[in-house]
């Protein structure tokens, strides 16, 4: 143990899949290093995200309201380490936190719920969802579409599409896999919805200059899941692209090296521009080009996205 006198203190956020995922990740440290079970103790975090649900993130703050009382509870020594769906992380970190770990990434892909299939929808469906990335892959495959709001945990969402709100949303398969929902919604393939970036991956984060906790969760830290991850994040940054901006990339493990998909898609869905490259592992800078040629080969329209 790090310390004999206390368990390790991990932070994370109180949603049934936030809390899903910190079991995964105290499991994984307690076995990795022959732990106990009360070895770690989970610390709830309320986030200003969760409060928040009646408006989109880049309204209220964007993806920063899913980290700052985790980051405020580091900083106070509250909690050792936290862990995030990365896919939530905001791209620029402060230099005070370091990303120390990934878990094995789950499944990236999204699911359709509501119907089995695009063409099954009525005409003019209404489509629930908040990401900018899926309501922009919507309109692509049905521009008759209209987008309506959907923010809440999956519970929440999975009831107002039962309520009648909306003819179907699209929820990440990974979050349904590990609340045991495996069975809700039908996979929609990565040809026809590239996922976010990150998506299906769970971060460790603690204090940069803690060695003792980074060494510790360093033994958890899934390589391909990790290298691939970070790839996806810089073309993030090469975008400089935020919460209001569709933008989905995917780096997949080949051999020593990273075969990465990117796009940027239009919020009506009319204008996609896609990149593909192989690329070496750890080279953050071509994976950042890559996200710069995005945009040079973009319309003014949709360029303009990313410069607000």
């Amino acid at each position: 143990m790090l310390f004999t006198d206390r368990p390790l203190r991990l932070g994370t956020r109180g949603s049934p899949l936030a809390l899903a995922q910190a079991r995964l990740t105290a499991q994984a440290l307690c076995a990795a290093h022959g732990w106990a079970d009360g070895a770690i103790r989970i610390v709830t975090v309320q986030t200003s995200g969760d409060r928040i649900q009646d408006r989109a993130l880049a309204d209220i703050g964007g993806k920063a309201l899913w980290t700052k009382e985790l980051d405020r509870a580091l900083v106070a020594g509250e909690i050792d380490f936290s862990v995030h769906s990365m896919k939530d992380v905001e791209t620029a970190r402060p230099a005070a936190f370091r990303i120390a770990a990934m878990l094995p990434r789950a499944d990236v892909r999204d699911k359709l719920v509501g119907v089995e299939h695009f063409d099954a929808l009525p005409d003019n469906p209404l489509v629930g969802t908040s990401s900018p990335r899926r309501a922009a892959q919507v309109k692509r495959l049905r521009p008759d579409a209209t987008i309506s709001l959907f923010r809440g945990n999956v519970a929440t969402r999975l009831a107002k599409l039962a309520a009648g709100d909306v003819h179907a949303t699209l929820l990440a398969a990974a979050g349904l896999d590990r609340l045991d929902q495996s069975g809700v919604g039908t996979l929609i393939p990565i040809d026809m919805m590239l996922p976010a970036p990150s998506q299906g991956a769970v971060g460790i984060e603690a204090l940069a200059d803690n060695a003792p906790v980074l060494a510790a969760l360093n033994a958890i830290n899934d390589l391909d899941t990790y290298d691939a991850v970070m790839t996806e994040r810089a073309v993030l940054r090469g975008l400089g692209g935020t919460c209001h901006s569709p933008i989905a990339a995917l780096a997949l493990v080949e051999g020593d090296g990273l075969f990465l998909r990117a796009e940027i898609i239009s919020p009506d869905g009319t204008e996609t521009v896609r990149e593909e490259a192989r690329l070496t592992r750890g080279d953050e800078a071509a994976a950042e080009a890559i996200g710069r040629t995005l945009l040079d080969r973009a319309s003014p329209a949709l360029r303009a996205l990313f410069e607000a």
